[in-house]
């Protein structure tokens, strides 16, 4: 129970009222005399022994009282004090003992008590202290987050360059490899042809003859003379110098217009719009009269044209 609310207030009230009360009836019992104790224990016919006070009666002695009066001074002056010789000491003193150190007993320091009631500024200014360091080393610690996380986006960037780079090498060796390995086929398919070219020319009894079912001119007639010769001639280089898709379906043949100049060299070539080819098989056929750059010549003087129209098969 608080000390200030009502009901506490009233019984410390009670207890003052009390306590006066107790102290005033001391004073009254210790001033009132004796023989009011007595009077009042005889007018009650009380016994004399239940009585705490009772009064000190005067000493009577036996034998006639002697009545006198004092004369002269009341008192006798002191006696004179004579003076005293000194005693000269026989046995010397005992010697002197030091009274020992006293130990002073440390002293403690003590911290002065806590104020009732601390100044209210006071305690704002230290929360408002404590609560800006809290905040300055929350702001902190997030930079260092923000910076530590910056540093592991960087590293993951340069490892994702670093692989990339790798796959991109890896992927240029495998394209490297891969148009080594065509142009290896180009060649070897080039030189087996060649090869069939010249197997075929010797079965027909004629050099650099096409293979055909039945011998024939520079215009699908049946002719054995140099004109037959120069065309199969042109197939030859031309076969030399394609390199055509895959996809190409046999037995099939695209027709050819070429123009040259006097000496064999290549103007212009363009597939007829008739070539069963798609598109990059009729750029192949065209590309392969181009990159011959020179058509046979010598020895064909007699049969050359500035217009050759020619089937190209593969």
């Amino acid at each position: 129970m608080r000390a200030d609310s009502p009901k506490g207030t009233s019984k410390a009230v009670v207890l003052s009222a009390v306590l006066h009360l107790g102290i005033v009836g001391f004073l009254w019992l210790a001033i009132v005399p004796c023989s009011f104790y007595e009077t009042v224990f005889a007018a009650l016919h009380l016994p004399e022994s239940w009585n705490p006070i009772t009064c000190t009666k005067p000493l009577q002695l036996e034998g006639q009282i002697i009545e006198a009066t004092l004369g002269g001074p009341t008192a006798a002056p002191p006696p004179k004090s004579t003076p005293v010789k000194p005693v000269q000491a026989t046995v010397p003193p005992p010697p002197s003992v030091p009274p020992p150190p006293s130990e002073e007993t440390p002293k403690v320091k003590t911290l002065p008590p806590p104020p009732e009631h601390p100044d209210v500024i006071d305690q704002e200014k230290v929360v408002a202290d404590a609560a800006l360091k809290a905040e300055e080393a929350k702001k902190e610690q997030e930079e260092k987050q923000k910076q530590r996380a910056a540093e592991l986006d960087a590293q993951a960037a340069k490892q994702k360059l670093e692989r990339q780079k790798q796959i991109d090498e890896l992927f240029a060796k495998m394209d490297a490899a891969d148009q080594q390995t065509k142009k290896a086929d180009s060649r070897a398919k080039q030189a087996k042809q060649q090869m069939q070219d010249l197997q075929n020319a010797q079965d027909n009894g004629l050099p650099d003859l096409p293979n055909a079912a039945q011998r024939q001119t520079g215009q699908n007639g049946p002719d054995s003379g140099l004109r037959a010769q120069y065309q199969a001639a042109i197939q030859n280089v031309l076969k030399q110098n394609w390199v055509g898709p895959d996809n190409i379906p046999p037995n099939q043949q695209c027709l050819l217009h070429i123009v040259q100049l006097q000496g064999g060299q290549v103007v212009s070539a363009k597939v007829d719009s008739s070539c069963p080819f798609d598109d990059a098989g009729r750029k192949s056929v065209e590309d392969a009269a181009m990159r011959a750059n020179t058509l046979p010549y010598k020895g064909f003087e007699s049969v050359f044209s500035r217009n050759v129209d020619m089937y190209f098969k593969p």
